[in-house]
């Protein structure tokens, strides 16, 4: 085989891993949730515009029920797994010095837990009555 004309770089000639290893499964997630966002994201708009002039407890009755509360959590979901894997993407294809990478990777996984935590946390707290 003819080294010089493989698309391979060289740490992934040795470790037998090809272009394709990570990049489909990042490929398909990202149009997954990007597919599952158009209704859940048109939801968050419907919702908001419902709530538009209402007052802080008629905010909470309706953010509480359980129609509203379960999308809101698919919501945030979806949004922060997008999130992650498009910020991921980007950071492997800009960053190349190996310890910024290292660093901005975990930075953005753990931010993206965070504010989908948060979230669902927020809501859970709405919904069960906290």
């Amino acid at each position: 085989m003819d080294t010089s004309s493989s698309m391979k770089t060289p740490l992934k000639r040795v470790r037998g891993l090809g272009s394709a290893r990570s990049g489909t499964d990042h490929f398909w997630k990202q149009r997954l949730t990007a597919l599952a966002n158009v209704p859940l994201v048109i939801v968050m708009i419907a919702i908001v515009i419902a709530l538009v002039g209402k007052d802080a407890a008629a905010a909470k009755a309706v953010l509480s029920h359980p129609v509203v509360a379960i999308p809101m959590v698919l919501f945030f979901v979806s949004v922060m797994v997008h999130m992650r894997i498009g910020m991921q993407v980007i950071v492997e294809d800009y960053v190349h010095e190996e310890g910024p990478k290292v660093l901005l990777l975990a930075l953005n996984a753990f931010f993206s837990i965070a504010v989908g935590l948060a979230g669902i946390f927020a809501i859970l707290k709405l919904s069960f009555g906290a």
